[in-house]
């Protein structure tokens, strides 16, 4: 499988899916991007969704991709389509083959297809604030002036957090009920507006994460 916006090989790897099913993910790590075939995005068991986290959160810490060129399905060859959609409230956007072979998403729109990403709350924005002069867009790398901007001028995704309330009900899930997780969520909601260099609000959320609850997958 060839990525279809840099057009190098993409990782494929096996993933847990819904009743015992595995599902095969392509990805590749240079564009930060996922190829789903068609539906295999919904055929994700939340184990495997968290492991998704946990690749998104260590490619986090690698320089952004530039913005997409114009893509071409590596099933058919056509050209990828860019569409908009809603998750709830919250939009994201993705490269889909007309066909229905499949279609190509951003880590970061991926994590707002799966309502894991909410606006930054005005009160962190100005504790943020308080502690930090600028701070990198998740989705595109682009530093953000924290004193004018609440907004990335490069791409236009606002600040953005990862939603604790969200991972809870995942890893609660993962846990079968059978251990709270407010604890440790509350300990990833406090680190991320504390952090001495906050490089990627999205990141850093991700990395507290796994650091605090893979152990339980």
């Amino acid at each position: 499988m060839t990525c279809a916006t840099c057009g190098k090989g993409m990782t494929t790897e096996v993933f847990e899916g819904h009743q015992s099913l595995s599902v095969e993910i392509d990805y590749c790590l240079d564009c930060q991007a996922f190829w789903f075939d068609h539906f295999e995005n919904l055929q994700l068991a939340p184990r495997a969704t968290l492991k998704l986290f946990r690749l998104i959160g260590e490619a986090s810490e690698k320089a952004r991709p530039r913005p997409w060129p114009d893509g071409a399905c590596p099933r058919c060859g056509i050209r990828l389509l860019k569409t908009h959609d809603l998750q709830r409230n919250t939009p994201f956007v993705y490269w889909r083959c007309a066909r229905r072979h499949g279609r190509q998403i951003s880590f970061y729109d991926f994590l707002r297809e799966k309502d894991f990403i909410r606006p930054l709350p005005p009160e962190q924005l100005e504790e943020l604030r308080r502690q930090l002069a600028s701070i990198n867009c998740s989705n595109c790398g682009a530093p953000i002036d924290l004193a004018r901007d609440s907004v990335c001028s490069h791409c236009g995704s606002p600040l953005s957090i990862l939603d604790t309330s969200q991972a809870g009900k995942l890893i609660a899930h993962l846990q079968n009920a059978d251990a709270p997780v407010s604890e440790p969520m509350a300990k990833l909601a406090a680190l991320l507006p504390h952090a001495p260099q906050a490089p990627d609000l999205i990141g850093e959320g991700l990395r507290s994460l796994i650091a605090l609850l893979m152990k339980r997958v």
